[in-house]
């Protein structure tokens, strides 16, 4: 029997979830803005939104799972804005919503897990807070079966240091005792495929790998792969960065991810950043 899922918002992330699912029997949806095309390349058919309204409501309502992986927008989720009543009225067995590790904000590099409490210290942070609160409003009054991954930083295949440290922009800044928590998109895509396959309505799940490490680490491993010297280290409190670039820096901390493979039984594919960047160059190569 074919399956339907249904990605408000289907990037980078959505396509790795795709590609797993279709041999499976999975039929996906996916909704861009702006660019059908790649998101019929993951092999899911495309809705524009916005602009596909009535139609992405009615694959919703043929939905067997909805994963709302959307951004905040000026402060609110668009798809609980532009959506919220189709999905309550789904039929759909499992909800997922993708925030992120944001939500704790800085812990100077302690440990954080999923019963941790919320504390953003951005903007980001604050609307992904406000985000899951009001999906969980909208699943306590609805009974529906909702599912918050709060992902660290993404990378993967077209994501990884490689370009900037082969065309020389790649920087490695340093600020000591900066930390962060990273996930292979792949091990994304096999997180949600095994949620949706055991659904815990009311579960939240942090994504990342068994490594936080300092941002300079994975710089420096790059360039070891490439057989190149690693770009030079620049202090974080000198160095001329955007206020954006600067954000990245305002939390340090580590992530645990315990819980998904105490519960859903994950064993990441890419535990580590050296693990995942070795495959990313492995695959440039089979590319090129």
């Amino acid at each position: 029997m074919t399956r339907r899922l249904v990605v408000l918002g289907h990037g980078y992330s959505a396509g790795f979830l795709t590609r797993r699912l279709v041999p499976e029997g999975w039929t996906v949806t996916g909704t861009t803005r702006d660019d059908p095309a790649r998101v019929q390349a993951a092999g899911a058919t495309p809705l524009r939104w916005p602009g596909e309204e009535d139609a992405v409501r009615a694959a919703l309502a043929r939905a067997d799972a909805i994963l709302v992986s959307a951004g905040p927008d000026g402060g609110e989720c668009p798809a609980l804005r532009d959506f919220g009543a189709a999905i309550a009225a789904s039929p759909a067995g499992w909800l997922g919503y993708l925030s992120t590790t944001g939500v704790y904000g800085d812990r100077q590099g302690d440990w954080v897990d999923e019963d941790s409490p919320l504390a953003p210290s951005t903007r980001r942070g604050r609307d992904r807070v406000a985000a899951e609160a009001g999906w969980q409003a909208l699943a306590a009054a609805c009974g529906l079966p909702l599912h918050i991954f709060r992902l660290a930083g993404i990378y993967g295949p077209g994501r990884g240091p490689f370009e900037k440290v082969r065309n020389g922009t790649a920087r490695r800044i340093v600020k000591p005792g900066q930390v962060f928590s990273r996930i292979h998109a792949e091990d994304i895509a096999q997180v949600l495929a095994a949620s949706i396959a055991q659904p815990d309505p009311g579960a939240i799940y942090n994504l990342c790998d068994d490594d936080p490490a300092p941002p300079e680490d994975v710089l420096e491993h790059a360039a070891h792969l490439l057989g190149l010297p690693p770009p030079p280290a620049e202090d974080f409190a000198t160095a001329a960065m955007t206020p954006m670039a600067r954000s990245f820096y305002a939390e340090s901390k580590r992530v645990s991810n315990a819980r998904i493979k105490r519960e859903l039984g994950i064993r990441l594919i890419h535990p580590d950043y050296r693990s995942g960047l070795a495959a990313i160059l492995a695959g440039d190569s089979v590319r090129a």
